[in-house]
């Protein structure tokens, strides 16, 4: 079942880089009492994830925090060293969390979950975006095909 508007975050454990390695974060912890823009993508270092989907959020980041959003999320099927190099890489610095689901724990557990093994990628994500506020999914946008349109930085706002 794919999770909807109006559902809750599903609790599982992600992680994302600190100073000291992979930091473990707790899904109904972070989405906590907070206004959150979350978007997943298939993977980090990939040609669309890479030159569309992660600028744009970096380039509307205070759009998107000026209508109340308290920080934005990336997701992917990747480990956290591998997101940790790729947010530098893209220099979000601390305009977005970059977020490992390695084991695509909350993919599955959202029924977001894309099997690209025929591609050499295994199990990934999805291409979305979502709204969550305090651990409650408010706008979800879910790309039915390859390639970036609703969950487009851009696209997004107008939801926010």
């Amino acid at each position: 079942m794919t999770i909807s508007v109006g559902d809750p975050i599903p609790s599982a454990t992600l992680f994302r880089m600190g100073d000291n390695g992979p930091e473990p974060v707790d899904t109904r912890e972070y989405f906590r009492g907070r206004k959150v823009m979350l978007f997943g993508l298939p993977g980090a270092f990939t040609p669309t994830c890479s030159a569309q989907h992660v600028p744009g959020y970096l380039k509307h980041a205070d759009e998107f925090r000026a209508k109340g959003v308290d920080v934005i999320a990336c997701v992917s099927v990747n480990d956290a060293f591998v997101m940790g190099a790729w947010g530098k890489d893209q220099g979000v610095g601390d305009n977005i969390d970059m977020l490992a689901d390695g084991s695509a724990e909350l993919a599955k557990a959202m029924g977001l979950e894309l099997d690209l093994s025929e591609r050499g990628f295994g199990l990934r994500s999805q291409r979305f975006a979502m709204v969550v506020e305090d651990g409650v999914v408010t706008a979800l946008a879910v790309e039915e095909k390859p390639g970036l349109d609703v969950s487009a930085a851009e696209k997004m706002l107008a939801q926010v």
